[in-house]
């Protein structure tokens, strides 16, 4: 747990006075009694400026006295995941103050955290904030500003806190079943089949099993001994790179926000760079968006993780597919995969893979449908021309990835259980992870 500390980039405290009738009705007074003298004015002078003078002092008080610790527990997210925050105010002054809001001004879409409160004096309040990262990005959580004030509402105070920290929200991954990598080899080697993925009966060796793969292919004794799944790793299978490849142009997107073909396109990269990465492939990634994305293939975790942040922040760009897999061309070599995510009806880049399969490369073709995502286009002509060309394809509609069991995310979320007697015990709690200050 972090200590508690007054933020070092916090600014000073900016009181000001929200109600100038309060002064302006002293002055008054004051020039009525000076020229119409009476005992009812001093009164009135004597407790106008009493409250006045009141009123600055408690705000003074509030101004030493409060303090604000946001503390935050991860540094990225994934969509689904639950981010939670803990807010804590203190009050070392005097005066309570009776009225206090936190104003959040983070960036992350749909997160609402700004709170009304009152604190008393020598007191601590502390609550926690939780909120599902419905979007990927990067994101920045805070500044934040504290703005409290006297109770008759002649003078606030706000203590600003810029501080902030970054929350790169990375996107799903879900899992595939009815998606196939054609697999890549040596020139005529493991050309792909719309109907069949090739298969050898001799086992070189297992792995971990992987979404999608089949259970055919579970090598039970090794399950059992690790009690997890593992699948046999097959000979004859080439092991060729993955190179995926993107289309961002903004000319051929349909849809808006979360419901359109890049963002689904997003998901299926990232969740077929998973699959590859475990599935002990070298994976490599190209989108050409407002900014190139090109990630040579290779193997691991990080090759991951680099993959998941390069396509949590890649954007819509203006290069056609054709030319993008012009520029691609030189550098994808003739024993690797290509799997290719566009929602273009345009043939024209079909006819660019000519020059990849025969050269050797295999390449796998994810449309996603535009009749799916409310545009008005088909597929048929592409997918006659890869039929042509021997090259095997999906397509992918909007609804293979809104399935609700398909929905990722599980950091910050706690598992519940209900017992024999109707209790709810939690048995996955994210308690491990330390917290962060921001302010």
């Amino acid at each position: 747990m972090a200590k508690r500390r007054r933020a070092d980039s916090q600014q000073r405290p900016a009181v000001s006075l929200r109600m100038w009738l309060v002064p302006l009705l002293v002055v008054a007074v004051v020039v009525t009694q000076i020229l119409a003298p009476y005992r009812g004015w001093r009164i009135l002078i004597v407790g106008l400026a009493g409250v006045l003078v009141l009123s600055w002092l408690w705000v003074r008080s509030l101004a030493r006295g409060l303090d604000l610790t946001r503390q935050m527990r991860f540094g990225w997210a994934q969509v689904g995941d639950r981010l939670v925050e803990r807010f804590t105010i203190y009050n070392k002054g005097w005066a309570p103050a009776v009225w206090a809001e936190v104003d959040d001004q983070s960036t992350l879409p749909e997160y609402w955290v700004s709170r009304g409160t009152g604190i008393a004096a020598h007191d601590v309040i502390r609550w926690h904030t939780e909120a599902v990262c419905l979007r990927r990005g990067l994101f920045n959580l805070g500044p934040t500003r504290l703005v409290s004030g006297d109770p008759f509402g002649i003078f606030s105070v706000a203590l600003d806190y810029p501080s902030t920290l970054p929350l790169l929200v990375l996107p799903p991954i879900v899992p595939l079943p009815s998606i196939e990598v054609a697999p890549g080899g040596r020139q005529g080697e493991a050309r792909p089949r719309s109907n069949l993925v090739d298969r050898t009966i001799s086992a070189a060796t297992v792995r971990e099993y992987a979404p999608g793969d089949s259970r055919r292919w579970i090598h039970w004794r090794t399950t059992a001994r690790h009690n997890e799944l593992f699948v046999r790793q097959f000979e004859s299978t080439p092991a060729g790179d993955w190179w995926i490849l993107l289309d961002m142009d903004h000319h051929v997107q349909l849809g808006e926000e979360q419901d359109a073909t890049d963002e689904h396109g997003i998901v299926l990269a990232a969740s077929l760079a998973d699959r590859g990465v475990r599935s002990r492939h070298a994976v490599g990634i190209v989108a050409q968006g407002e900014d190139l994305v090109w990630m040579a293939p290779a193997e691991g975790e990080g090759q991951r993780w680099e993959i998941l942040r390069s396509l949590a922040l890649v954007t819509r760009g203006s290069q056609p597919l054709t030319e993008v897999l012009a520029r691609v061309a030189p550098n994808i070599g003739s024993r690797a995969s290509l799997v290719l995510i566009t929602p273009s009806t345009d043939t024209a880049w079909v006819e660019a893979l000519v020059g990849f399969v025969r050269r050797g490369v295999v390449p796998t073709v994810m449309l996603l449908d535009p009749e799916s995502f409310g545009g008005d286009g088909s597929t048929r002509a592409v997918r006659g021309a890869l039929a042509n060309l021997g090259v095997a394809y999906y397509e992918i509609t909007k609804d293979l990835l809104d399935l609700p069991e398909l929905r990722p995310g599980r950091r910050g979320q706690t598992e519940w259980r209900v017992s024999g007697t109707g209790k709810a015990i939690a048995v996955r709690q994210d308690e491990s992870v330390a917290w962060r200050s921001l302010a």
